[in-house]
């Protein structure tokens, strides 16, 4: 195994993983200084948008062109909209340059995977994924630190900055220490149309989970009109592909049952784990009274039950080269940490808050490593950058709609409980416009009115935990579903999509064979690296 190579490809990953915890901590700072406090959540839309259209497209670019050529590519656009950020002028050209900077961070993770994909079979890939498992808790918890560190003693400008000698470093090692060799191939077709519609679908998704409940009401017209063109070009956009020559995600994959399963997993995982760690500071910060750094502090015990177990499975998914049992394991203990963390009341001691949150990080690691290993191991090698992107996508767009719908149910109940406390309009003063709370504002309430939000946010917190128990308790029932299928012992090579023509589909849940790893006089070629 190169190991320099894995190295560069995880530092890239690494940087996709940080950026927005560094440029989290900057944005009051950069507003400040840039203006525009009415344009700040366009800051990471634009971002989050441009990702999300970007992740299944860098995947598919990778499969057809080359995927070490498509990392790399992918890296230097991420340095390129990092580089513009720096030096915006005004809020404009920040958001503009930040789509920039999205557009590359969508190769990042599903570039790295892809090629981690062909170097490393899935029976041996449990390490990689444990290595992957380290960086996490790292990037969640260094990130801000980092970020405010160079704020403080820099400049905001810093927090994109940083990211030049990290990629470069990446870029480097990848082209020094990956090798991948390909035989001759025919002119690939992209599938624009595909593309196209999903780009729609997804944009159109996502400004819902972004705008609904916020900005406009849920039955507004304007959401409704987001979520009916969503539904049409999703639609749309599977009749697409069904017919397509080289589609953005293969139809075929999902022939699959464990494949299917895997993705449906890693959509309701992401959902909770975003919602768990979005939610969970609002309590630390109002009701225990935290600053954000040591709310930060007190959601270490889940990053490191999530890293732990992370670790702890790969290692044995390589030495059994079993893993039914751990998507199954991860939904029940996913969903006990979950109600266990319902326990949380506006007295409950801070570090007991901390460590009830240990559970629920041990089954998100045991979905995520899984689920993962399951979807390398169900594609066919020509079409592993569309597998990684594709998991990555459903994360990724789990994530978001769950973060934006567990909100909804957040701020519902608080807004409920503190008016029946306060009254209708004492409490829409402490929620709404100019009046909005802050952790510093609450310090300086009469008691009354400081303990009546206090309740609130631990109703809200309550309400959001209610509706992520619901989500692991899917996925739950769906992980009972998968298959025990044998682990490749071979890496795949790195052969485009177009070199290996479609012979008749593949039999569902079937492990790919050595032969196909192998492949023809265009295929056989073996994936190699120095280090």
């Amino acid at each position: 195994m190169p190991y320099l190579g894995v190295f560069g490809l995880l530092l890239g990953m690494f940087l996709a993983m940080v950026d927005g915890m560094i440029v989290g901590t900057a944005l009051p700072t950069i507003v400040g200084e840039l203006g525009g406090l009415a344009q700040l959540s366009w800051v990471v839309t634009a971002y989050l948008l441009t990702t999300a259209v970007a992740t299944p497209l860098w995947g598919k670019l990778g499969d057809l062109y080359g995927r070490k050529g498509a990392f790399m590519a992918s890296v230097a656009v991420f340095l390129t909209g990092s580089m513009l950020c720096g030096l915006a002028q005004d809020m404009a050209q920040l958001i503009a340059f930040r789509a920039v900077q999205g557009l590359g961070a969508g190769g990042l993770m599903v570039g790295a995977l892809a090629v981690i994909g062909v170097l490393v079979p899935p029976r041996q890939s449990g390490r990689i994924q444990s290595m992957l498992g380290i960086m996490m808790p790292v990037a969640f918890v260094g990130g801000p630190l980092l970020g405010g560190f160079l704020t403080d003693h820099l400049s905001w400008r810093w927090a994109f900055y940083v990211n030049v000698p990290l990629g470069a470093a990446a870029l480097v090692i990848v082209a020094v220490a990956i090798r991948l060799d390909r035989g001759g191939r025919s002119t690939p077709r992209i599938d624009w149309p595909g593309a196209l519609l999903l780009s729609v679908g997804i944009l159109a998704l996502t400004l819902l989970a972004s705008w609904g409940g916020v900005r406009y009401g849920w039955g507004s017209p304007q959401i409704v009109g987001l979520a009916v063109v969503g539904v049409l070009a999703l639609a749309w956009f599977v009749r697409v592909e069904r017919r397509a020559v080289e589609p953005v995600i293969p139809p075929r994959l999902f022939r699959s049952r464990n494949f299917t399963l895997a993705q449906l997993l890693s959509f309701l995982v992401g959902g909770v784990m975003l919602g768990a760690t979005s939610y969970l500071p609002q309590y630390f910060q109002f009701v225990q009274g935290r600053t954000p750094t040591a709310g930060g502090l007190l959601l270490l015990p889940l990053m490191f039950g999530m890293l732990g177990v992370q670790l702890g499975t790969g290692t044995l998914i390589s030495r059994t080269g079993r893993y039914r049992v751990y998507p199954i394991l991860g939904g029940g203990v996913l969903t006990a940490g979950l109600l266990l963390l319902l326990t949380l009341g506006v007295d409950t001691a801070p570090a007991l808050a901390s460590a009830l949150g240990v559970v629920a990080g041990m089954g998100i690691g045991f979905v995520m490593q899984s689920t993962m290993i399951i979807t390398m191991n169900s594609a066919e090698p020509r079409d592993m950058g569309a597998a990684s992107g594709t998991v990555t996508l459903l994360r990724t767009v789990g994530g978001s709609l769950g973060v934006a719908l567990l909100g909804a149910v957040f701020t519902d109940r608080l807004a409920g409980e503190l008016t029946g406390r306060v009254g209708a309009e004492a409490a829409h003063r402490l929620t709404t416009g100019t009046g909005t709370m802050t952790p510093q504002l609450l310090h300086g309430l009469p008691g009354p009115l400081r303990d009546a939000y206090r309740a609130a946010v631990t109703s809200g917190l309550h309400g959001a935990l209610l509706g992520a128990t619901v989500l692991a308790a899917l996925g739950f029932a769906a992980a009972w579903f998968v298959h025990e299928v044998p682990l490749r012992e071979t890496a795949a090579a790195d052969s485009p999509a177009a070199d290996t023509p479609v012979k008749g589909p593949a039999a569902a849940d079937s492990p790919v064979p050595d032969s196909a790893a192998a492949g023809g006089p265009g295929e056989r070629a073996a994936a190699r690296g120095g280090g």
